[in-house]
Order: C-alpha cells, then structure tokens, then sequence
C-alpha cells in the first residue's frame, strides 16, 4: 500500500514556528565556520547553496520541539569540541566501544518481563503482540558501522536483574528495590510505578548509570548498556529514554517507549517520521495546529514556511540525499508483519544509543541541522529526527577517529569509509522506513564525494 501523503514538497529550513519560538538559525557562513579548526572561513557565501539544504536540511523547530522550548540553546562548533577540557581523546590505549549485554531476569525477578510490556487498552488489542526487541547483536552491528572504523565489543560481563538484597527470597511485581548483577557486583536499583500507566513499573537511572561507570574496562573508550524496562531519571519525570556521563564514558538506553505497539496510544505518525518528516505539508500543518505534534502540543496558526523545495523536474529534487531519501522511504509497505515491525523498533534504538554515545565523544545537542545529536523533547520529535551526523558533528566523530585511524588515512577517505559500512548495514534492513532513507541518503551522499 502506498503512502498516503505524497510528500511533494521538502521542508529543508526552520518551520514558520521558529519566528514564535524566538529561534535564530545559525547562518550559513557561521555553520560553515563551525566545521573548521580555526573556527574561520572568510570564503563561505551568505546565501545557502541548493545542495547544502537538501543534503543537511535544517532543524524543523516545531511547535512543543526541544528547540522551540530552549532557542538558546548554544552551539559547539568543531573549535569548541576541540577545546573542551571534559574530552575523552581516542588513543590506541583507549578505542573501543563496549555494548554490555541486555540484561537477563533471574528466576526471583522473572515478573520484570511484564514490566516491559506496554499495559495500555491499545497496546494489547494489537494482533501482533509478539515482537522480538531489538538485541545486543544488532546493536553492535549498528554501531560498528556507525562509530567505523573504531572496535565495538559485547562487555566480557554478564548482567542479570536479581532481588534487593541479593539474598532477599522475596517475589513480588511490586518491589521497591532490585539488584542489578554486574559479573560479580550488584547495584541497588530503585523501582516505582509508572505514572502514565503504559508500563507496571520503571527502574531509576542514576544507579544503573552508576554500575555501568563500575564496569567500564581499562581499553574502553565508552560504554552503552540498554534495557528493555521503562526508565526515569527522578521523581519529577514522566520517563527517560536515554540518559549519558559523556566525561565518564557511559550511557544507558530504554528500548520500551519506542515499543512499535505504542504508537497508537502516543498517536505517533509513522507516515511522516524521518526522513517524511520534512514533508512541507506536514510541517505546514503542525504549525497551523491542524496536525497533531506532541500529545498535548499546543497548535499556533502559522504562515506558510519558508524553505520549501518543490518537485520542479528538471531540478532533480529527488535526486538529492533528502529528496532520495523520502523517496525511499514511501514506496514501503506500511509496517505489519512481526519482523518488519522488529525492523521499526530497533531502527529507533539505534538512533538513540548512537546519539547517547555521541554524548562520550563530547558531542553537545546540535543546533546548526536536523542532526541525530539534536536534543528532543519527546518520543515525536525523536522520530522525526534523522539517523545521520550533519556536518558540524561529523567533523568531530572525523577528528577523534582520525586519531587511530591506519597511517595515511585522510579524514575524507575516513568519512566515506564510514558511509560504505553505514550503507551496507542499511542494505539488510531495506523495508524498514529509516534504515531504507538511510541507505537512498548515504548513496547521493558518496556520489557527491566521490565526484571527480
């Protein structure tokens, strides 16, 4: 079945809400600037280049976004990156990027299964209720790709979930407590119960924050450790996705609100999540109120946004990295069957634990693009973002590679390396909407570079 939005125009600057919400984009002659060393670059023209905005669109800036909440959020440029005295520096030493293992629930504990699993009316009238979440393996495939060519490894330890305390006999869904088994180290971890009601209970964050910073190894660069149970940060929220020490080297991830079976209950578009989610209707539309942003956004009546590129034929709008993207993206089947929704559930992790890790590398939220490292608000705009690092963030991954990068490897030959083995990730995952406009963007996007 084919999409029912066409698609035919491509939002690719700020949202007419931006003017409401006091955002400044940076302009093209700062962002230009902001991936050099020197911070300079007295060559770059005032006006953006067609290719610029359909290769690295800007940020939407929507109604209840991150930015329209926080428009001063500050920039990091690349000479910022460079100088912060909070960077952990790749070295041979120091390389590798550890997955620890989802953790596994001891017999005690095995109730913890439920909490997993999406309470709502919604949520369990789907027919297909069965979906397998993303796992450790896939993850570290992702991410081998998209931190290439740096190691990733599964952590040499074991994690398991047990009671608090471990020698408690006690087996109840409603624990206060549970104990987080690292190898031979167990963490007492909070537990409450979940104030929106989608899940039974959450764990708290900080501790098992804690434990990860306990397990990182000598060699590791960093480490992300992701569950599958509903995670807050303190008692003031509602849920964390994911939360990171970028100076200590760890990050934690929750796979349950991207759960597949919840998008009905968020009223989650999947028509326009990334890379749709540049759609000009549709950012029309949420801006003039008359589609749905957040679940209690606030629509504002709104002109029409600047920054709209149509389908002008001979213009090739949908050969560019955006316009193939979208056109990837639409031909798809509307996600049904077990495996493709599987498919959806672990494209929305992988995003998210690239981004926390993103954090160890020292990476700010990105304000100069729509950019994987942008900061969100909520599970809506999360998906509207994309999988890519923009150009201001991918000159800093470039740089800390390029540090244990092999001799003579430059750092354009690093960055299309990285595309190759990002794209053929893609290629096993074609019918899942991200991963397909992933793989159409990253295809224009080595044409561009590799254009004699």
């Amino acid at each position: 079945m084919s999409s029912k939005c066409p698609h035919t125009h491509l939002q690719t600057d700020v949202s007419s809400h931006a003017t409401t919400a006091k955002f400044t984009r940076v302009p093209y002659s700062k962002r230009i600037a902001a991936t050099t060393p020197s911070g300079r670059d007295t060559l770059a023209d005032q006006k953006t280049p067609p290719e610029e905005a359909t290769t690295f669109p800007a940020p939407l800036v929507l109604p209840d976004d991150a930015l329209a909440l926080d428009p001063k959020e500050p920039p990091q440029s690349l000479r910022s990156w460079t100088q912060e005295k909070s960077r952990n520096p790749l070295t041979p030493e120091r390389k590798t990027i550890y997955v620890a293992e989802i953790p596994s629930l001891t017999k005690p504990v095995i109730f913890m299964a439920d909490w997993a699993t999406p309470t709502t009316i919604t949520a369990r009238s789907e027919t297909t209720s069965s979906i397998a979440p993303p796992s450790v393996e896939e993850i570290v495939a992702y991410l081998s790709a998209f931190y290439h060519p740096l190691p990733v490894k599964l952590l040499p330890q074991s994690l398991s979930f047990v009671p608090w305390p471990p020698s408690s006999t006690r087996s109840s869904s409603r624990l206060a407590h549970v104990g987080l088994c690292i190898g031979t180290s167990v963490t007492q971890i909070p537990t409450r119960p979940c104030p929106d009601g989608v899940f039974p209970r959450q764990l708290g964050l900080n501790p098992i924050l804690d434990a990860a910073i306990d397990a990182l190894p000598p060699d590791a660069h960093s480490l992300v450790l992701v569950v599958e149970q509903d995670l807050y940060e303190d008692e003031e929220d509602d849920f964390c996705c994911g939360r990171a020490y970028g100076g200590s080297r760890i990050s934690v991830v929750s796979a349950a609100r991207y759960h597949p079976l919840l998008d009905g209950v968020d009223g989650v578009d999947r028509e326009h999540m990334w890379p749709a989610s540049h759609c000009g209707e549709f950012v029309e539309g949420v801006c003039a109120g008359e589609v749905t942003s957040m679940p209690r956004g606030k629509g504002r009546g709104a002109k029409k946004g600047k920054g709209v590129v149509r389908d002008k034929g001979e213009e090739g709008v949908w050969e560019t990295p955006l316009g193939a993207a979208v056109k990837a993206a639409r031909v798809l089947s509307e996600a049904k069957g077990e495996e493709d929704l599987h498919g959806l559930w672990l494209s929305r992790v992988a995003r998210t634990v690239s981004h926390e890790l993103g954090h160890c590398f020292t990476l700010a939220h990105c304000v100069y693009y729509a950019c994987v490292m942008q900061s969100t608000a909520g599970v809506h705009e999360d998906l509207r973002q994309p999988p890519y690092l923009c150009a201001v963030c991918l000159a800093k991954v470039v740089r800390a590679v390029g540090a244990v990068a092999e001799p003579g490897v430059d750092e354009e030959q690093i960055v299309i390396q990285r595309y190759r083995t990002l794209q053929k990730f893609c290629e096993g995952w074609l019918r899942v909407g991200m991963f397909a406009g992933f793989h159409a963007w990253l295809g224009k996007r080595l044409e561009m570079l590799e254009m004699p």
